[in-house]
């Protein structure tokens, strides 16, 4: 019975190793190279979005073609925010104090973004073109209200205070 064993303690060293193997936490490097990966696109697809909807907003002749513009605009960052939030949440924990709980600010911080573009597409989408005062003085209250959303949403880092995370995003180039 001596050779079953070694047999045993193999297959909790196999047993242990692929559950460790399915852990979903990262160094500090990897996740902010992951997390990073997924804001610089959104970044980008939101300035992308605000110029040409300035370009458009310029040339619109009419609130109706204003208020398409806008209704594009929203939507259009609603899903480059909720892309950059899934990215974030596939990027995992990261390998730190309090990991999950920096993991869950980013992610929930992208949750609100979203939302209150989605909350400005909405009330858009709700304004009457008629009278043109008017949709502009509602479009207003719209954008207003989105940005007090949006700046609420903001992610608390001083809750999440990691020297190795901090380190980490200052120094991959993925992150500049």
């Amino acid at each position: 019975m001596r050779p079953a064993r070694p047999l045993a303690v193999l297959l909790l060293f196999v047993l242990v190793s692929a559950v460790a193997g399915c852990s979903d936490t990262h160094g500090a490097r990897a996740w902010a190279v992951s997390v990073c990966n997924s804001l610089g696109p959104w970044r980008t697809e939101i300035g992308a979005l605000t110029t040409r909807t300035q370009q458009q907003m310029n040339a619109a002749t009419t609130p109706g073609q204003a208020k398409e513009n806008l209704m594009r605009l929203f939507a259009g960052a609603r899903d480059a925010s909720e892309r950059a939030r899934a990215g974030v949440v596939k990027a995992g924990v990261p390998d730190v104090s309090d990991g999950q709980q920096v993991a869950d600010g980013f992610a929930h911080s992208l949750a609100a973004v979203r939302d209150a573009y989605a909350r400005a597409r909405t009330g858009i989408e709700g304004l009457g073109t008629t009278p043109a005062k008017t949709f502009y003085a509602e479009v207003e209250k719209v954008v207003e209200k989105m940005n007090a959303d949006y700046a609420a949403s903001s992610l608390d880092t001083s809750k999440l205070n990691s020297p190795e995370l901090k380190q980490a995003f200052d120094e991959v180039p993925e992150c500049r």
